[in-house]
């Protein structure tokens, strides 16, 4: 059964996807992470700026972005292989 899901013409399809898909993600948010540390890190100063008249820094509501993309994009991926990936996989087993 493994050796004729290996042979099949979507298994490298559906690896492939797979692996683009969460690669990608996943080093985007990686490199979003250390770039903010990396300024953290180098150049404070840009990051205590206040915005406003209020006590909210740029550092916060960049930290707070970064988080909150990280959070959209597992969101992204999840419906992706909800739909399309668990779809593949299904036809594969078939």
């Amino acid at each position: 059964m493994k050796k004729e899901i290996e042979e099949n013409k979507n298994y490298d399809k559906f690896i492939l996807l797979n692996r683009l898909l969460s690669f990608s993600f996943s080093l985007f948010i990686l490199v979003l992470y250390f770039s903010f540390v990396l300024v953290i890190g180098f150049k404070p100063n840009l990051l205590s700026i206040f915005v406003g008249e209020t006590f909210v820094t740029t550092g916060i509501l960049i930290g707070l972005l970064i988080i909150i993309l990280s959070i959209l994009l597992t969101l992204v991926y999840t419906i992706i292989s909800n739909t399309y990936l668990d779809k593949l996989k299904e036809d594969l087993e078939k």
